[in-house]
């Protein structure tokens, strides 16, 4: 069976930069490209940072069994993992890897087991995580909270994943993925 890699943190933990750093330096892995129905932020592309759809395609997807797993994140807002995505990147011979909410994460684990890893990356503490997301400059007062508040839910469910990485300082963090994800891969 084909093997895939889950990285999950809650949002500003700095799963994305660690995934992009792995990108970067393994040639053999290939980022998952998640589908979603919110409106693409700043220089994002539809194909390359998500597939965006509007609700209506994305329960479609949903009845048609399309998705590996999906998740209303926020009112609204569904992000999911197309089967497809993942039989294209399998069909290139490289891993996907596969940046994805916590609840979805797990659902992954459950149907991937042995083949599957999955790495938490943990913030240094929720006020870190707050300062991150400030200084993003992309979310309002709101929207910040709303994310703390689920950051916090997503916290406690860290012991659920196979590695555990605290990202309190980003080279650090990264190389302790990378070698996590060559392990893996090497079995």
């Amino acid at each position: 069976m084909n093997k895939l890699i889950i990285i999950t943190a809650p949002s500003g933990a700095g799963k994305s930069s660690i995934a992009h750093y792995l990108l970067s330096k393994h040639p053999n892995l290939a980022f998952s490209i998640s589908a979603a129905t919110r409106a693409p932020r700043g220089k994002e592309q539809n194909g390359v940072d998500y597939y965006f759809m509007s609700a209506e395609e994305f329960q479609e997807k949903i009845e048609q069994n399309k998705f590996i797993e999906w998740e209303m994140v926020y009112e609204g807002k569904y992000y999911g993992t197309l089967k497809s995505e993942l039989e294209r990147i399998w069909h290139e011979g490289k891993t996907p890897m596969l940046d994805i909410d916590v609840k979805g994460a797990i659902h992954v684990q459950k149907q991937f087991g042995s083949n599957c890893l999955s790495i938490f990356i943990e913030p240094p503490s929720i006020d870190a995580l707050r300062q991150r997301l400030e200084s993003r400059n992309t979310d309002t007062k709101e929207s910040i909270e709303t994310r703390i508040n689920k950051a916090s839910y997503e916290l406690s469910f860290k012991n659920h994943f196979d590695k555990i990485i605290v990202n309190d300082e980003l080279k650090r963090a990264c190389m302790e993925t990378e070698e996590t994800i060559q392990s893996f891969l090497k079995k």
